[in-house]
């Protein structure tokens, strides 16, 4: 089988720290290549792959100064529908866009819907409904409206992190400063709870950090330390007493979730979106409605297990798992193709 696998070109394939698109596509194209598939990733020139490469975008719009996204992508998604014959399938984990394509190639398309940036943009996967193939990776970030040919949990690649079972005396905060994350809550959620509170993460929204994060940062309770990359960021994660996740959206997966409880640490969320697919209240974290029931259940983070957290994770969320799921994806695609 030949698969193409398109990746996004905001960040590198793997990114070097934030991108949880950029990250699956790359987990998806180093797993196929494991599994015996012909794989050629198209990501920006500077990505890391066992696959073929090919790129027309040297570096990621986000990475080159004065670059303009919609060229990059347009260029980016273009070269690879200008060669979509030498493809048995394609595998996007570009959102929309390349649907637009779907019609005038005759390559079959699976699209991993990795959320809804904006319900608007449900109207291209509704006009496209009958003929493309859709997947998501939560059965609560689905749509009434489209039809799905699986749900395929997002995988993360086990060798970035190590299972810890020693924890130190801090709560984490990880993931993009953004109001929809919640970092204020996490920030009111350890003071209340008498916890040192380490937030990591790109400052996605500058107005939201200096307004509602930055005057709390004193480096001593409450400390930042940056876009951490991928040893950093296995460290926090291994190392926390849990993980908080205090999110103000109906978030699709949330990668760092699983990430964390691969290493053997809870998660403390926001009961909304996919949380409860991913954490097993009580068991591998709490799920909660505010920030008065995460100060109440931080008194029994003791309770948890932190084998019980890894055996979970190990058992629904690896890379390996989700390969797998996707090549019998794959497979029905191509068996029942209705191009």
């Amino acid at each position: 089988m030949k698969l193409a696998v398109l990746s996004p070109v905001a960040w590198r394939t793997p990114p070097r720290k934030y991108g949880p698109w950029e990250q699956i596509a790359a987990n998806v194209a180093e797993g196929m290549v494991a599994s015996g598939l012909e794989v050629t990733l198209f990501a920006t020139g500077d990505s890391i792959t066992n696959a073929a490469l090919e790129a027309v975008c040297p570096q990621g719009y986000e990475e080159t100064p004065h670059a303009d996204a919609k060229v990059f992508e347009a260029m980016h998604i273009s070269h690879l529908m200008e060669n979509a014959q030498r493809f048995d399938i394609i595998h996007n984990h570009f959102d929309f866009l390349p649907l637009t394509y779907s019609r005038l190639i005759s390559t079959p398309i699976l699209t991993t819907i990795h959320g809804f940036s904006s319900v608007k943009i449900v109207e291209v996967y509704k006009k496209y409904n009958s003929t493309a193939h859709y997947s998501s990776i939560s059965l609560a970030d689905r749509s009434p409206e489209l039809d799905y040919i699986a749900n395929v949990y997002n995988g993360i690649n086990t060798k970035d992190f190590t299972y810890c079972e020693k924890k130190e005396d801090y709560l984490l905060y990880f993931g993009r400063i953004h109001p929809d994350k919640g970092a204020h809550d996490a920030i009111n959620i350890a003071k209340k709870g008498g916890y040192r509170l380490i937030i990591a993460g790109l400052v996605q929204d500058k107005h939201y950090f200096e307004e509602r994060v930055k005057p709390f940062i004193n480096q001593e309770d409450i400390q930042y330390v940056g876009n951490a990359g991928p040893a950093y960021r296995n460290e926090l994660l291994g190392k926390a007493r849990a993980l908080l996740h205090p999110i103000y959206f109906d978030e699709p997966f949330g990668l760092s979730v699983a990430e964390a409880m691969y290493c053997g640490t809870p998660v403390v969320a926001y009961r909304r979106g996919s949380m409860s697919e991913l954490i097993i209240h009580g068991e591998t974290g709490f799920l909660i409605e505010n920030q008065d029931e995460a100060s109440g259940v931080l008194q029994h983070l003791d309770t948890i297990s932190p084998l019980a957290c890894h055996s979970w994770a190990k058992e629904k969320f690896t890379n390996q798992i989700m390969v797998e799921n996707y090549l019998k994806v794959y497979q029905e695609i191509l068996t029942n193709s209705r191009f």
